[in-house]
């Protein structure tokens, strides 16, 4: 290795120690608010994979990543001011140890949970795939995450499809307190590798010329296409988990202390004794940069209050209050599922971004033939079958979104993605948020809901009053065909995350459905039919029980104004508002159980905006509170029926 390249790596690492110093130091003062996991004693590891990458390539990374960042070329002053919780931090002191975005650089995020960082490197990757950018993705984590399910997934994923990716294991031989030797049956990480048919590598993670010509094959393998490498670093960390913890109730510092005969700056020093006059320059002036970075860091502000809440979603099309016309649905008859299917089709060719992931989604074309014929378009790189690995296709969903493509998640029945949940609330939700809106999370999740044809309690759910709870997300449960292919082009196109559920008892109902292009907004509910007696809010196969009985009520003398939300977050309180001041009352029919649900989200909010319309109390029907079961005679006993619905109408308008 040439003396430049030498003293480049080691003046990376001296940033990095120097920092890490620092902030300890900080961490002392108080100016650090909360934890602080510096990366002393691994400054190696970061560098000389970093060192191998270009701007354009792509690092997720896990809760110890001061490191990463600073090898990927973050700023120590943008890393102090996040840490002192100040507007210029990398994240804008939204983020703190933990939670450090710098994409302008390449680095995609850092996280406080285990494994995601996996998963979304394996998104990384995909997007290189798709996009054909010869970029290359890299994953950072420790060995607590080998004995995650995340680091199965993912490993079996970049393997099966030769994504181009780094998995780069740094083992300091603690996850957390629990000793590697402990947790791990095989005392070896690198070795894994071959049970997903790849590369790996072990090696000596305190010599950073032994890790660069390791990571220096490695990303030159996967940008020629050969697919991903382990590699596991062997190291240690020579501070506490975090600053300020107990640290010697596991190890002992005499094992610290050895440790640190093994730093690996001074290893280099030592493999390179030629070079002290020059190691000593690069010394002092990172000392001075380091110094100067604390002061103008600390000297900064720190965010303002009235931006806490800014970037929860993506800017909207069109502005907010704009008129927002729906075309007619003229005379076309369409099912649901051919309405959906001719707006992805449609994207798909004019966006070659888009790429769809489930079971069964290729040449099956869908257990819903929600992709149909579109493998033969578009094959299998855009229409790609998944091993049965939820969380793994999620996270990799994410990583994706931050990297250029539009994925779309097909998870078949809403049950199956609750194995992926951790992805879609820690990492897909906050993701735009978190980086202060300068990563897009155009991520469509979809699949089937409801209960009907004797499915049981696993392929039944609904849960969309658990992710309307979400701040992030965007969630839509259409009623129809017409609605549901709007909200569908509508979710192609926005920068959010969307969770679009689909009833499977509608599936194959017809509508009148316009050919053309048309997008219904988020937060734009649809009077089904106008009425003057009684309000009701009803949601996807609750719309059309109550359709059923709205004309023999009406014969009845009993005039029902049916509202369908469309969308459960955002909500369209307004419209609901409007009809319960015309009408007076207010009945609110769901399919799922009422507690914590819709309905009463709802009620409480026209008992907060629209108590004064109210000529009665509001009255709910509600599926019973259970999981579903398997026979049709109980199955008809949980969900509400049309006499129960009917006769709530009856009872509410005489009170």
């Amino acid at each position: 290795m040439s003396p430049d390249s030498v003293l480049k790596l080691y003046r990376t690492m001296q940033i990095i120690r120097q920092t890490e110093e620092e902030l300890a130091r900080c961490h002392q003062r108080g100016l650090v608010h909360g934890a602080c996991h510096t990366y002393v004693g691994q400054e190696a590891i970061a560098t000389a994979v970093c060192a191998h990458l270009n701007p354009a390539d792509s690092v997720f990374s896990t809760h110890r990543g001061h490191g990463h960042a600073l090898a990927k070329g973050l700023a120590p002053q943008d890393l102090m001011a996040e840490l002192f919780g100040r507007v210029s931090g990398c994240s804008r002191g939204r983020g703190g140890s933990m939670h450090l975005f710098a994409p302008e650089i390449g680095m995609m995020g850092t996280s406080g949970i285990v494994g995601p960082c996996i998963l979304q490197a394996c998104g990384g990757g995909y997007s290189s795939k798709i996009l054909g950018n010869g970029t290359v993705a890299v994953a950072f984590f420790g060995d607590g995450a080998v004995n995650n399910g995340a680091f199965h997934e993912g490993l079996n994923m970049a393997s099966i499809w030769k994504l181009p990716v780094l998995f780069v294991c740094e083992n300091n031989q603690f996850a957390t307190e629990v000793p590697f030797s402990y947790a791990s049956g095989i005392p070896e990480v690198g070795r894994r590798a071959a049970s997903y048919g790849m590369e790996g590598v072990e090696l000596d993670g305190n010599d950073v010329i032994a890790v660069s010509q390791a990571a220096e094959a490695a990303v030159r393998r996967a940008r020629a296409g050969a697919g991903p490498t382990l590699l596991e670093c062997r190291t240690y960390r020579t501070r506490a988990h975090s600053e300020g913890m107990g640290d010697f109730t596991y190890r002992t510092r005499e094992d610290v202390e050895f440790w640190k005969t093994r730093c690996p700056l001074l290893k280099l020093r030592a493999d390179f004794p030629e070079l002290a006059a020059q190691f000593a320059a690069i010394d002092a002036e990172v000392s001075q940069l380091v110094s100067e970075s604390r002061t103008r860091a600390e000297a900064d502000q720190p965010p303002r209050a009235e931006d806490a809440a800014t970037h929860v979603y993506s800017v909207t099309r069109p502005a907010a209050g704009a008129p927002v016309v729906e075309p007619d649905p003229g005379s076309r008859v369409a099912t649901w599922s051919q309405a959906v299917l001719e707006a992805l089709a449609g994207e798909m060719s004019s966006n070659p971004a888009i790429f769809v992931m489930g079971e069964g989604i290729g040449k099956r074309g869908g257990n819903f033939v929600t992709t149909k014929g579109l493998y033969e378009l578009h094959g299998a790189d855009r229409l790609c079958d998944t091993p049965i690995c939820e969380r793994g296709f999620v996270g990799l969903a994410c990583g994706a979104g931050m990297t250029g493509t539009r994925p779309v998640i097909d998870f078949m029945f809403a049950d199956f993605v609750l194995d992926s949940v951790g992805e879609i609330i820690n990492q897909i939700a906050k993701m735009q948020y978190m980086s202060c809106g300068r990563l897009k999370m155009p991520v469509l999740l979809r699949g089937c809901i409801g209960v009907g044809h004797s499915a049981a309690t696993h392929h039944s759910g609904s849960y969309y009053s658990m992710y309307g709870a979400v701040p992030g997300l965007r969630v839509a449960v259409p009623s129809n065909a017409y609605d549901a292919k709007g909200l569908l082009l509508r979710a192609l196109r926005c920068e959010d995350p969307v969770m679009f559920l689909e009833h499977r008892e509608l599936l194959s109902l017809k509508t009148a459905v316009p050919t053309e292009h048309y997008e219904i907004e988020f937060g734009r509910g649809r009077i089904v039919r106008a009425g003057t007696d009684l309000t009701v809010v009803a949601l996807a196969r609750m719309v059309h029980l109550v359709q059923q009985q709205a004309e023999q009520l009406q014969r009845d003398g009993i005039s029902v104004e049916i509202i369908d939300p469309r969308t459960v977050s955002p909500l369209d309180t307004d419209l609901i508002l409007q009809s319960v001041e015309k009408t007076g009352r207010l009945l609110i029919v769901e399919e799922t159980p009422a507690a914590f649900g819709l309905g009463a989200e709802v009620a409480a909010r026209v008992a907060d905006a629209g108590f004064d319309s109210l000529d009665a109390p509001i009255r709910r029907v509600s599926g019973v509170f259970a999981p579903t079961p398997y026979s049709p005679s109980l199955e008809a006993a949980v969900v509400p029926s049309i006499e129960q619905i009917v006769l709530a109408v009856r009872q509410l308008m005489q009170e």
